[in-house]
């Protein structure tokens, strides 16, 4: 029987450890394909954790509240034989004292030399063009679909160690039927004649003053999120020259049409309707018009997004954050925004996010005005170039000019805020695009 190890998956970027949480299985259990291992814990999510194959339990490595390292192997699995591929076939039939061993061994190598017919392909392959596994169900499944090997391995997958699972295969499936395959594909960058990376800099980080502990005081450790969350605002703050600009915005129309709105909005949908999704919308639409706001930079290349990929900053009953990503936020309706909103954002407090729906983020929004603040500048979630922060909507008496003349009238009006990075995003570009996010707001006029 072949063995195979099951390692510590990276649940998203810049994760190097997970926590496991629960096992879910034991020395000696048999599992099939997909069912769920242990659940792990990471800075940015918990997630179950599938097996890739069939088969038994040999060895459970770790226990519950151990921190593991990304890559490290957690477990191992007594394949099933019917869940066997090239790769991961027994080798010691090659090792008998055989007689015959040697001369298989010849006749095996000159077989592979040989290229093997079509048919024998298709029911065989176990790898992509880059050494990518498939387990025997997700090949069954593209098989009968008549989804080929190059179509196969353009399919991101969602599984373990980023494998294309069953329900990744039986999704894009459907989309295919549906005639929808762009968000599935993971198609490669096109550069053309790109600049060469830039040099980073070494520098010393400034060493911290110490802290002095009197008698009473309590030192609290930070927990594996906060940790993480910690190295990265500093990391980001360090990578980034920050700009924030602000602009104060009558979204008196707004207010108005969610509080006419807003009944049949629940009846309809079944989710109140906060103000959070036309927000988005009117950055999504604003992203349009300034694509270079929806970017990355990599050394002196500036990488700008194809997608619109709209992450939400939610805060969780621990303290920590987590930012879920909608993606294609700008191909959704408003009722479509407001229904992933409300659904990642209880996923998250519930601890059930999977591990794709907080990565891919090109611009991220955080709302500080739910907890009464008027306004703030946010630090930029890396590897994205600016970040929205959106402040409570408040009555405040205006000057409005009227044919008759000026008069003074009560509005609702609230703060927005862009943080940026200085080295792609000028105070022109950023101020355009804040301002439009302003107009769209204060032109409010969903039906």
């Amino acid at each position: 029987m072949a063995k195979f190890e099951i390692k510590m998956p990276k649940l998203g970027e810049s994760i190097t450890e997970g926590t496991i949480i629960s096992w879910s299985v034991k020395v000696g259990d048999k599992i099939e394909e997909d069912d769920v291992l242990f659940e792990v814990n990471t800075a940015k999510v918990s997630a179950e954790i599938p097996s890739p194959v069939a088969g038994k339990i040999l060895e459970i490595l770790f226990k519950e509240g151990d921190t593991v390292a990304v890559g490290v192997v957690v477990a191992v699995v007594e394949l099933d034989d019917e869940g066997e591929d090239e790769e991961t076939a027994p080798a010691e039939s090659a090792q008998q004292d055989s007689p015959a061993s040697s001369e298989q061994t010849s006749k095996a190598t000159s077989e592979e030399k040989a290229p093997a017919p079509a048919s024998v392909r298709d029911e065989k392959v176990s790898k992509g063009t880059e050494e990518r596994w498939y387990s025997p169900v997700v090949l069954q499944k593209a098989k009968e679909a008549g989804v080929g090997q190059d179509e196969l391995d353009k399919i991101e997958g969602t599984g373990y160690l980023g494998r294309v699972s069953k329900r990744d295969i039986e999704v894009y499936i459907d989309n295919k039927k549906k005639g929808v395959t762009s968000t599935t594909i993971s198609k490669p960058v096109k550069t053309e004649k790109a600049a060469p990376s830039a040099p980073s800099p070494q520098q010393d980080a400034p060493k911290a003053a110490p802290v002095t502990v009197s008698d009473g005081d309590q030192v609290i450790a930070m927990d594996p999120i906060r940790r993480i969350i910690a190295d990265r605002m500093v990391a980001s703050k360090k990578t980034s020259p920050h700009v924030t600009n602000v602009i104060e915005v009558d979204v008196t129309k707004l207010v108005r049409w969610r509080e006419a709105n807003k009944d049949a909005f629940k009846k309809r949908e079944g989710i109140s309707l906060t103000y959070m999704p036309a927000i988005a919308e009117a950055t999504a639409k604003a992203l349009k018009d300034f694509p270079r706001v929806n970017s990355s930079v990599d050394g002196y290349n500036i990488v700008e997004k194809k997608h619109i990929n709209l992450g939400f900053a939610v805060s969780l009953n621990d303290g920590n954050l987590i930012v879920p990503v909608i993606k294609d936020a700008d191909k959704l309706s408003l009722s479509g925004i407001a229904s992933s909103i409300n659904s990642m954002a209880n996923k998250a407090r519930a601890n059930k996010l999977m591990p794709d729906e907080i990565q891919g983020g090109t611009f991220t929004i955080t709302n500080f005005g739910s907890f009464k603040s008027i306004f703030g500048t946010p630090i930029i979630n890396q590897p994205e170039v600016a970040i929205l922060g959106v402040g409570i909507i408040e009555k405040k008496p205006s000057v409005i000019e009227t044919p008759e003349g000026d008069v003074i009238a009560i509005r609702h009006k609230m703060y927005l805020s862009l943080s940026y990075d200085h080295r792609v995003i000028d105070g022109m570009l950023g101020g355009n695009f804040l301002y439009s996010i302003a107009q769209y707001l204060e032109n409010w006029n969903e039906k």
